[in-house]
């Protein structure tokens, strides 16, 4: 009897494990760590005003979105700072100093892409980072004005 007792509340244990690792990394996937980075929204901003835009057509960001390679070679002349300003959001789990803390990208380093600022319209959207989608709707809206 005490054998099948000890069994059960390691069963029961291990369960409870399994739950708080599910709830874990749940938590870790939704929008809460995913912040607008609002010194790259006054960046792009300030490059529209600057005329710095590129008016290409839906659907190009996959063209003319930076390759991995030339985001290496950027961070490496630049660093961090000016890479997390080409982008609007941030993932506040991870540290400063990667990659993987600085998501949708709107520009090449040189110039914003309309095509970069509506896939972040619509990712944002599809993952209900409304913040995000807000902000890139502003800044087309801002395009849009300019000289698109």
């Amino acid at each position: 009897m005490k054998a099948a007792i000890s069994k059960l509340n390691c069963v029961a244990g291990i369960g409870l494990v399994i739950c708080l690792i599910a709830i874990s990394d749940a938590r870790a996937r939704s929008g809460g760590c995913v912040k607008v980075n609002e010194n790259a929204v006054a960046f792009a901003s300030q490059l529209i005003q600057e005329g710095r835009l590129i008016a290409d057509g839906k659907g190009a960001w996959r063209e003319h979105k930076p390759s991995p390679d030339v985001e290496n070679e950027f961070i490496r002349v630049h660093g961090f700072a000016e890479y997390a300003k080409w982008h609007l959001g941030v993932d506040e789990r991870y540290a400063v100093n990667t990659k993987r803390r600085y998501k949708f990208p709107y520009g090449d380093f040189t110039n914003v892409h309309r095509c970069g600022l509506l896939a972040v319209k619509a990712r944002a959207a599809e993952h209900k980072y409304h913040d995000i989608e807000d902000a890139a709707a502003r800044l087309i809206g801002m395009a849009l004005r300019g000289r698109w």
